[in-house]
């Protein structure tokens, strides 16, 4: 017995205590599980990278422009301190003359002149030609007082002597302004800063942006109407039978956009294909208006979008089992009452997929609204570019896209609490 438990204890003795790893062992796992994770970053990083390059970048640009006023900060200097106390009621003093007079000479470059003309002219009509006309009469002889600069002022446009151009010049003076963001929903500021509303026949962004909207759930509407059944159908053939016709569906990537607007300008014009079809069958007695109006638009937009709805579509239908309609059926549901009632509701990710992502490519359209559409059909993208490229002005494009996001981004938001709340009671 003495024997037994002598023989026992040694091997008792050398057995470590349950959990306990050496430090050396620990050191390791960590210092592995800290590659594996540098590793897994690394592999990430570029696409990161390139993320916030090409798509946080230009946005935060976007937003900064929005509320940037460089054009009078940068050549006004002198203009906005004289300025900065000023009741913005009665005529400014001499020594606002004088400031201005001395900051449009000291102007180096033609273009900066224009860009400040620009700005104040967007503010108050006739104000390119009141600073241009005195940028080209400058500079003043340096033995002039502030009373002598204030009448040769008024010798070269007699029209600095109207209160309205003043404070146009001191409401921008400030680098940082709201201006462009109220602009963008029919809001102003007042000569003495009060945020008020635009008068009702100069309010056009709000109309604009809610055509945009109409515009784009029409579209979203009919694509998922003729997109349903064809994915339906695609999702019943055999997996060759549906490689085949799915390339049919993607065919319209292989052409640029410009191309299918071109197509569809000749088919819907009034000796096009489409009205000569219907009058060769005797459905019409004379052309339909189906160019420059609202049908062109939605028609042309459908075309090009329906593949993204068939494709998030297709891709849900492929995983619902063709055995729950069988049982449903075979349980004494009618077909038509299964699909609605079995089939539909499994496929409402593929719906709100498909439906989210034609609905914000058809807020930004451009080109198909521009070639296809009347004045009365353009979309707040074409007013972007028109202040891009035709008035240049940038901050309020920038404006407009600022909205176009913050609605594109509050809609999504909407979706994604509507989703989540029918996943809870489901």
């Amino acid at each position: 017995m003495n024997m037994t438990s002598t023989t026992a204890l040694p091997a008792t003795a050398a057995m470590p205590a349950v959990g306990a790893l050496p430090a050396n062992l620990a050191g390791q796992l960590k210092r592995a599980e800290r590659r594996r994770r540098l590793f897994s970053i690394s592999l990430t990083l570029p696409l990161l990278v390139f993320l916030v390059v090409i798509f946080l970048v230009p946005i935060a640009a976007l937003l900064l422009r929005a509320v940037e006023n460089p054009e009078v900060a940068n050549t006004l200097g002198r203009t906005g301190s004289a300025l900065a106390q000023w009741d913005r009621k009665s005529l400014p003093p001499d020594a606002a003359y004088v400031a201005v007079a001395q900051d449009l000479a000291g102007i180096q470059e033609q273009s900066d002149a224009g860009a400040l003309a620009r700005r104040l002219n967007s503010e108050v009509s006739g104000a390119r030609s009141l600073v241009m006309n005195t940028y080209r009469a400058l500079p003043f002889p340096s033995s002039l007082n502030a009373a002598q600069v204030h009448a040769m002022m008024l010798t070269v446009d007699p029209r600095w002597d109207e209160i309205a151009y003043w404070q146009a010049i001191a409401k921008n003076s400030e680098r940082w302004t709201p201006d462009y963001l109220l602009a963008s929903v029919d809001l102003q500021r007042d000569a003495q800063g009060a945020i008020q509303r635009v008068p009702d026949d100069a309010a056009a962004f709000g109309k604009i942006l809610l055509r945009t909207f109409k515009i784009s759930a029409v579209v979203t509407l009919f694509a998922l109407l003729l997109g349903y059944p064809l994915a339906y159908w695609l999702s019943t053939l055999t997996a060759r039978q549906a490689n085949m016709c799915m390339i049919l569906v993607l065919v319209p990537f292989w052409t640029s956009i410009l191309v299918r607007v071109a197509a569809w300008i000749v088919l819907l014009q009034s000796n096009g294909l489409v009205n000569r079809a219907l009058m060769g069958l005797g459905f019409i007695d004379e052309p339909l208006a189906l160019l420059f109006n609202r049908l062109g638009v939605v028609i042309a937009m459908v075309h090009i979008l329906l593949p993204f709805m068939i494709l998030p579509l297709y891709s849900v239908m492929k995983s619902v089992p063709p055995t729950y309609l069988r049982a449903a059926v075979s349980l004494g549901s009618s077909p038509l009452a299964a699909f609605f009632k079995v089939y539909v509701p499994q496929t409402y990710p593929g719906v709100g997929a498909g439906g989210l992502l034609v609905f914000i490519l058809s807020i930004g359209y451009y080109v198909t609204t521009a070639l296809l559409g009347g004045a009365d059909d353009q979309m707040l993208s074409y007013y972007i570019a028109q202040y891009t490229n035709v008035t240049v002005n940038w901050g309020m494009a920038c404006a407009l896209g600022a909205v176009l996001l913050f609605t594109t981004l509050a809609l999504y938001g909407v979706y994604r609490k509507v989703v989540k709340s029918e996943l809870s009671l489901g």
